[in-house]
C-alpha cells in the first residue's frame, strides 16, 4: 500500500469538512488580495492627489467604493480607502479563523480515529508478531509516531490545502498587473522547490531511522523496569546504564541530524525567496524607469507588496514538503502494524456454534514458528468432562497445543475438531467464549480488584463476583483489605503475592463460567503454602468442566483422566498415571527424576 493513497484513504471521511476549510481559505485570500490592491489608489492619492490612471483591477475596486463614499475630496477618499482596507482585513481574518476552527476538528477526530484503529489492531495482531517485534517499539509507534503525524502530516495537509490556492490567486493578480514581469519571477521560483525537495528526501530517511532507534530505547527501558529485581540482584546497574547510554546516544545523534535539516528548510527557502524578490525589484525598477514605461511607480509598489505575499506560501509549501516527508516515516511505521493480517483467518459466513457436547480431537497437528518446527503429527482426544494433562520437557510443544486450541494460531497442517467440526469453521469470538484460561503468567491491570475480575464481562452482578472469589479461595483476603473489592492494584498487581494474584485470575475464570478450562502451569514457581491454596481453588473450578492441564510439576497431574507425554513436538506416550508408570517409559523416567 503506497503512503499517499493510504493517507488520503484515512482522510476520505473528512472530505466535506476539508472542502469547507478550502472554501473559507479561498474567501480569506480573495479579501487579502483586495486589501493589497488598495495600495495603488492610496499611493496615487498620496503622490499625485488623484485617482486617475489606475490599473483596471484597482479601478474596479475603487468604483465600488465610489458607490458608497464621495471620492472627489482627497481627505475623504484616503479615509474611505483606509476604512475599506480595515473592514476587508477584518473579514479576511474571520474567514481564516473559521478555516482553522473546522481544521481543528479534522485534526482531533483523525488522531482519535487512528489511535482507536491502532489499538484495536494491536489487540488483534497475531502473537507471532510480538515474537518478532519488541513491545517497546510497538508502544513507540502507538504513541510517538501518532503524535508525529499530528505535527507533520496533518500540519502539512493544511498547508497543501490552503497555501497553493493562496499562491495561485496572488500569481493571477500579479499576471493581471504585469504578465511579463510575473513570467520572469516564475522562472526563478522552481529553484526553491528543487533544493527543498532534495532536502526533504534525505530528511525522510533520517527520520525513519530516528524512530527505529527511539523504539529500541523505549524497549530497553521497558525491559529494565520489568527486570529491575534481576538488575539489582546481579549488581548490573552499570551495564544497564551503559546499554541505555549507547542507545540514547545513537538516537540523539540521528535526531540531531533531523532537527538540523528541519531547521535549515525555513531559512533556506526564505533566502531563496528574498533573492527572487531582489531580482524582481531590479527588473521591475528598470521597467518603471524605462522611457517606454509599461509600469507606473504606484502599480509597481502594489506589485512588490503582492509578490512578497507569494513568498510565504511558497516557503510554507517547501517547509510542508519537508514535514510531510518526515511524517511519512511515522506513517510507514504505523502502516506496518495496520497492514499486518489478523491473528487467524475469519471464515465468513461462519457456522453457528452449538452447545459443547462430545469433545475435542487434535488430528495430525503440525505447526512451526517461521522455519522452526514445534509440533509434528500430534493426535489425541479431549472428551467432554475429562481432565487431560500435557507433560514434557521445556520446548516440547505443550503451550503451543493450548494456543492452537484457543486459535491464537492456526496449524500448518492437520486440524482441531470440536464435536467433529473444524474449529476454523466457527466464529472466532463465539468459539473463544467457550474457554477460560489460568496461566502461570498472571495478567492483572492497574485497576480495582473488582474490575480485574470482571474484565468487562456483561450481565455480571456483585453477588456473582463474591461467589467467584469464594470459589477461588480469595474472598477472605479481599475483604481484609481497607477498600475490599475497590482496592487498587499496582501495575501487573505487584502489590500482591504470587498466590494472591493467581487466585484473582482463578476468580476471573470462575466468573467466566465456561465449559472448557485451560490450566497452563498455574502453580509453577510458587512456594508450598501458596501452591496448596491455589491448587484448592483449582480443584473447585475444575469440577464439571473439560480441562486441559499443562504441567511442569508431575505431582499436580496424578489425578488426570489421561496424561499426554510430548517429546520434541511428538506424542510419545499417553494413558493414566498408573498406566504410564507401569510402562516404565519417558513418563516413568520423568517421575523418578522429579523425586
Amino acid at each position: 500500500m503506497k503512503n499517499a493513497p493510504y493517507i488520503f484513504q484515512l482522510l476520505r471521511r473528512y472530505f466535506g469538512r476539508l472542502l469547507v476549510v478550502f472554501f473559507f481559505s479561498f474567501l480569506s485570500v480573495i479579501l487579502s488580495v483586495t486589501v493589497f490592491m488598495m495600495i495603488e489608489p492610496f499611493c496615487s492619492l498620496l503622490f499625485r492627489g488623484s485617482l486617475d490612471g489606475l490599473s483596471p483591477i484597482s479601478s474596479f475596486f475603487v468604483s465600488h467604493i465610489g458607490h458608497v463614499v464621495n471620492l472627489d475630496l482627497l481627505g475623504q477618499s484616503m479615509l474611505a480607502l483606509i476604512v475599506a482596507a480595515i473592514l476587508l482585513y477584518l473579514f479576511k481574518n474571520l474567514f481564516g479563523y473559521a478555516a482553522q476552527w473546522v481544521m481543528a476538528s479534522v485534526r482531533s477526530d483523525f488522531l482519535y480515529s487512528i489511535r482507536n484503529a491502532l489499538y484495536d489492531k494491536i489487540l488483534h495482531l497475531p502473537l507471532s508478531f510480538f515474537s518478532r517485534q519488541r513491545s517497546g517499539d510497538v508502544v513507540s509507534r502507538a504513541v510517538n509516531d501518532t503524535h508525529e503525524i499530528e505535527f507533520t502530516i496533518l500540519t502539512a495537509l493544511k498547508t497543501f490545502l490552503v497555501e497553493p490556492i493562496t499562491a495561485i490567486i496572488y500569481i493571477v493578480a500579479l499576471f493581471c498587473i504585469h504578465a511579463k514581469l510575473t513570467l520572469y519571477a516564475l522562472l526563478l521560483l522552481p529553484i526553491t522547490f528543487v533544493i527543498i525537495g532534495y532536502l526533504a528526501r534525505s530528511l525522510r530517511r533520517d527520520a525513519k531511522t530516528s524512530k527505529q532507534r527511539l523504539g529500541s530505547l523505549l524497549a530497553h527501558v521497558e525491559e529494565s523496569l520489568g527486570g529491575l529485581r534481576i538488575i539489582k540482584g546481579f549488581n548490573a546497574q552499570d551495564n544497564a546504564n551503559r546499554v541505555f547510554g549507547q542507545l540514547n546516544r545513537q538516537f540523539s545523534d540521528k535526531q540531531r541530524k533531523v532537527y538540523r535539516k528541519i531547521d535549515i528548510a525555513s531559512p533556506l527557502s526564505e533566502f531563496l525567496g528574498v533573492s527572487v524578490v531582489m531580482v524582481v525589484l531590479v527588473i521591475g525598477g528598470m521597467m518603471v524607469l524605462s522611457p517606454s514605461a509599461t509600469l507606473t511607480a504606484e502599480l509597481f509598489i502594489t506589485y512588490i507588496a503582492l509578490f512578497t505575499q507569494v513568498i510565504n506560501p511558497v516557503k510554507n509549501i517547501s517547509n510542508a514538503q519537508a514535514q510531510y516527508k518526515r511524517g511519512l516515516s511515522a506513517l510507514d511505521r504505523l502502516n506496518e502494524i495496520l497492514s499486518v493480517d489478523d491473528e487467524v483467518s475469519h471464515n465468513s459466513p461462519s457456522l453457528p456454534l452449538p452447545p459443547f457436547s462430545k469433545g475435542i480431537v487434535f488430528e495430525h497437528l503440525t505447526f512451526a514458528y517461521s522455519d522452526r518446527p514445534v509440533l509434528e503429527d500430534v493426535s489425541f482426544e479431549l472428551r467432554k468432562g475429562e481432565t487431560v494433562a500435557l507433560v514434557g520437557q521445556s520446548g516440547a510443544g505443550k503451550s503451543t497445543l493450548a494456543d492452537l486450541l484457543e486459535r491464537f494460531y492456526d496449524p500448518s497442517a492437520g486440524a482441531v475438531l470440536m464435536d467433529g467440526v473444524d474449529i476454523r469453521q466457527y466464529d472466532l469470538h463465539q468459539y473463544r467464549a467457550r474457554f477460560s484460561l489460568v496461566s502461570q503468567d498472571v495478567v492483572l491491570f492497574h485497576d480495582t480488584i473488582y474490575n480485574n475480575i470482571v474484565m468487562g464481562m456483561s450481565g455480571v452482578t456483585e453477588a456473582d463476583v463474591v461467589e467467584a472469589t469464594k470459589t477461588a479461595n480469595i474472598y477472605d483476603f479481599i475483604m481484609s483489605l481497607p477498600d475490599g473489592f475497590a482496592h487498587d492494584l499496582s501495575d501487573r498487581g505487584l502489590n500482591l503475592s504470587g498466590g494472591q494474584r493467581q487466585r484473582i485470575s482463578i476468580a476471573r475464570a470462575v466468573l467466566r463460567n465456561t465449559p472448557l478450562l485451560i490450566l497452563d502451569e498455574a502453580t509453577s514457581a510458587m512456594d508450598t503454602e501458596s501452591e496448596r491454596a491455589v491448587q484448592a481453588a483449582l480443584d473447585n473450578i475444575m469440577q464439571n468442566r473439560t480441562v486441559l492441564v499443562i504441567a511442569h510439576r508431575l505431582s499436580t497431574v496424578r489425578n488426570a483422566n489421561r496424561i499426554i507425554v510430548l517429546d520434541q513436538g511428538r506424542v510419545v506416550e499417553q494413558g493414566s498415571h498408573d498406566e504410564l508408570l507401569a510402562q516404565g517409559g519417558v513418563y516413568g523416567r520423568m517421575v523418578k527424576g522429579e523425586r
